[in-house]
């Protein structure tokens, strides 16, 4: 089944030169593919006529529906309103409704005076079908052109989700027959994204037409997103089952989650099952795994604590790791970070513990320990393991992908 295109386009100068950050285009985008409509393409253009316009008409040329936000508002620079008025070959009518609505929405805020600028939001045009603005005072417009769908939406943006949630996708709906949209997702560690799309090669091939695969690598973990696209969802639903399950038997136990769902999120899910109590002892993460950990509400059930061992002052006095390693192996060695994770078990007393410690960068990398070296160690009271990594030589992906990489060692331990 072929799915309805839609196109946004977002109008403003202050989105093309960078003062404000369109985030409209990404909401409205997650939530129209949701209800099975395909994003053709999101435009930003300026406060001009013929750039609307422009963009108007290339839309149309590959969309079913073009979405517009911004530029409907009082003031002399909001010129959508006018510019669509033109393009569809209507004129400015006055509609009370729109008053009344104004009206209602200000009843209960004292100071209040509608001005010119105000009333002249209840000049619409005149062939469109008006939808009212429930949290605003510019309403919204409708547009049929050949069987296709033009809307004028405001730019701020709780008023757009407001007005795409209650009014136009649930129209959009209805005007528009839409297929069934679902997504699965399956998340797998120890490959590179080459790697992985080389191991599943002969299963990806084999994927029926209605079923698409992505691959959303981030940090040493692959998402895996399968798109499904029927127009019966039990059917779908039971098909696509039957392909997780031969990947399953593809990548087993590298297989870490069957949903899109955070590691952080995964390993709290994990500690809270077993009743387990965690806690970090960090150097070159430097509390950052503590904050990935605590990130997720009720974290207090599984997180004790963390100590954040930068210097080897800290890891001596706190953590006791031993002098004659540090001085032998140096801080960055298995045998530091063994001591590392051991010791703030014992001094926060937690069923498990992680250590981490390396060469975030960009300087301080040796032949023997190149910026990158990470160990990480993580111990419970009956077992240890420890391993080193190597990640590279940019300092923030350094840390993140060492963050990462301590939460799925813990999920081995445990």
């Amino acid at each position: 089944m072929e799915r309805v295109k839609v196109e946004i386009i977002t109008i403003g100068d202050e989105i093309l030169i960078g003062q404000i950050v369109d985030t409209n285009s990404a909401w409205m985008a997650t939530h129209l593919n949701q209800e099975g409509f395909e994003l053709a393409q999101i435009t930003s253009v300026h406060d001009k006529k013929e750039h609307i316009i422009e963009s108007l008409n290339l839309a149309l040329t590959r969309a079913d529906i073009v979405l517009f936000t911004g530029g409907i508002g009082p003031t002399n620079d909001d010129i959508t309103k006018q510019t669509l008025t033109e393009y569809f070959n209507t004129k400015l009518v006055f509609e009370p409704s729109v008053i009344e609505n104004i009206d209602k929405l200000f009843e209960n805020r004292p100071g209040f005076v509608r001005n010119e600028l105000t009333q002249a939001q209840a000049m619409v045009p005149e062939s469109c079908i008006l939808i009212q603005n429930l949290v605003g005072t510019a309403p919204v417009t409708w547009f049929e052109k050949e069987g296709k769908v033009i809307v004028s939406m405001p730019g701020v943006p709780y008023e757009m989700k407001y007005v795409m949630t209650t009014e136009i996708i649930p129209r959009l709906k209805e005007h528009f027959k839409t297929p069934v949209l679902l997504y699965k997702t399956v998340q797998v560690y120890g490959f590179g994204e080459s790697a992985l799309a080389i191991k599943i090669a002969d299963w990806e091939n084999a994927l029926p037409d209605f079923i698409s695969l992505a691959y959303l690598p981030n940090y040493g973990v692959v998402k895996l997103r399968l798109s499904g696209l029927m127009e019966n969802m039990l059917e779908l639903e039971f098909l696509m089952i039957q392909q997780i399950e031969k990947l399953k038997h593809i990548l087993g136990s590298t297989i870490i989650a069957y949903e899109d769902i955070s590691i952080e999120k995964l390993i709290g899910d994990m500690l809270k099952a077993k009743g387990l109590v965690v806690g970090t002892a960090e150097s070159c993460t430097g509390g950052f795994l503590a904050h990935q950990l605590t990130s997720i509400p009720g974290s207090s059930e599984y997180f004790k604590g963390s100590v954040i061992a930068y210097s080897n002052d800290i890891k001596i006095g706190l953590l006791n790791v031993s002098i004659d390693d540090l001085e032998q192996h140096g801080a960055v060695s298995q045998q530091v970070v063994e001591q590392m994770a051991k010791g703030v078990r014992r001094l926060l007393k937690t069923d498990v513990a992680i250590a981490t410690s390396g060469i975030a960068g960009p300087t301080g990398g040796t032949d023997e320990k190149p910026v990158g070296t990470v160990w990480i160690s993580v111990c419970s009271a009956e077992n240890c393991i420890s391993k080193e990594f190597r990640f590279g030589a940019l300092r923030e992906q350094n840390i993140i992908r060492s963050s990462q990489a301590a939460l799925l060692l813990l999920k081995e331990i445990i």
